[in-house]
Order: C-alpha cells, then structure tokens, then sequence
C-alpha cells in the first residue's frame, strides 16, 4: 500500500511571537512538525506495519523544511519530498504544487492534519483530494483498511459519524486518532540515510491559474495584552448592580 501524508512545518506552539515591519520574525525560532499531521504521519505508519507497503512525506517549504521531514522519516516514514517555494504561497498554490508532485504516482491513501496551527487553516489536504478527483474525508479518528474499502470514524462537532469509501481516498486526522511516537534513536540514525526528493517549484507542471495566489495577507499585528481583572465587593445585589453598570459603561456590551 502506497500512502502519501501530507505535512507541514510550523513555529512551536511554546514559541513567542515577534512581529517587526509587519513581518513575523523566524530568527532563532524552534520549528516543529504541524501536531496535527504528526497523528496522521503515525497512522500512516501504523497502516504499512499492518498491511505492508511504503510512506512517503511531502511537504512543501524552504530548505529548513528538510528538518520536519527528517522527524517523520526517522518515526518511520520510508521516504520524503520538499518541495522547494521561495514566495510565499497561499492554500491554493500550496495545493496545487503537491497535487501537482503526487499526480503521476501510484497512491492508495493520502493523510493529513486537520488544520495547520499556525495559520489555523485546514485547507490544503481538502484541496489536494479535489485537484486529484478523489474523495476525502475529513476530522477522522478511527480509520480501519479491508480490502480495498475503509471504514472511518469522524468527529462532527462532538458527536461522531461512520463512513465507508474506497480506496483511494484522502482523510484529515484530528486529535484522537492515536498517539504519536517518538523518533527512536536507531530511527534517527537510519532516517539519515532515508532518500529525500528535492522538486523546485517552477519544474512542475501545473495548470494554468494555479501558480498564482488567490488569498493575501493584508496585516498582521498581535493581539491586544490582556488587561488585569476586577474584584467586585459588597453584597451579591450591589455586585449584580455594579456588573451591569460596567457591562453597560465600560465593556459596552449590553
């Protein structure tokens, strides 16, 4: 079974955030794997321990990227594409370019992550599937493989859905689904020698429309800090009273 999981690499969620010239700073930031694409990385791996075949991570990013990439070989992924953008790309070039690397290879399965952390989008892996005519499935927790058909649980805003498709299919993994492990250290060693592909952008074919953005980034600025709260005192009836007159006064919200 040929299973392709998609990945990307984002600031570590402990990271601070640092904004100058209206650019996000990436001096001495730590990068990690997406955490959401690490549940989909680990069924991947998961599936081919159980039914054989191989794992190929792709990703697409600068050079640094490689790091992410080398993290999933070493969990147990067998090999790996970067493919190289030097502009920034947005969900439907970021799309359009795996779709575009993934087209012409033998697949049965494609994974995901739900959604991205640091954009907080869950666009790509949905717009990969659609670029490649197969059905996807989104939000999976429990996904089972016999033979030639799946059998996928998805969490639908708390309640939780059962399908069935068949092979092949993409699915989005949302928290749940397993556990994650940790690279081994004989995986760290052997991730080194683990082919990894270099594609450059601009040597795919893509169709026309889609090499250029359709989203932009108009401003980014944190949020405000968060202010000291207020210790009301009294009796319950003056604090109720008061609490109105501050919603109505201050917050401005009644």
């Amino acid at each position: 079974m040929n299973i392709f999981v998609l990945l990307k690499q984002t600031f570590d969620t402990e990271e601070k955030i640092v904004i100058q010239s209206g650019l996000i700073q990436e001096d001495g930031v730590k990068f990690i794997i997406n955490p959401y694409d690490e549940y989909a990385i680990e069924e991947a791996i998961r599936i081919k321990e159980q039914h054989g075949g191989e794992v190929t991570v792709v990703t697409v990013g600068p050079q640094r990227a490689e790091e992410a990439l080398r993290t999933a070989l070493a969990m147990g992924a067998d090999r790996a594409i970067l493919i190289h953008q030097a502009d920034a790309a947005d969900e439907h070039v970021t799309a359009s370019l795996i779709a575009a690397s993934i087209k012409d290879r033998p697949f049965d399965l494609i994974l995901g992550g739900n959604m991205a952390v640091d954009s907080g989008a869950g666009q790509v892996a949905i717009r990969v599937a659609e670029l490649l005519g197969i059905p996807h499935v989104s939000t999976i927790t429990k996904l089972s493989i016999d033979e030639g058909a799946a059998t996928l649980e998805r969490d639908v805003e708390g309640d939780l859905e059962t399908v069935q498709v068949g092979l092949p299919f993409l699915a989005t993994a949302q928290q749940g689904l397993n556990e994650p492990r940790y690279p081994s250290l004989p995986g760290i060693m052997k991730a080194k020698k683990k082919p990894v592909e270099h594609i450059e952008a601009a040597d795919l074919v893509l169709e026309a429309g889609t090499q250029t953005a359709k989203t932009a980034v108009i401003e980014q600025y944190l949020p405000a800090k968060k202010q000291a709260g207020r210790v009301l005192s009294g009796d319950i009836s003056a604090q109720a009273i008061e609490l109105v007159t501050l919603l109505r006064t201050e917050a401005k919200v009644l």
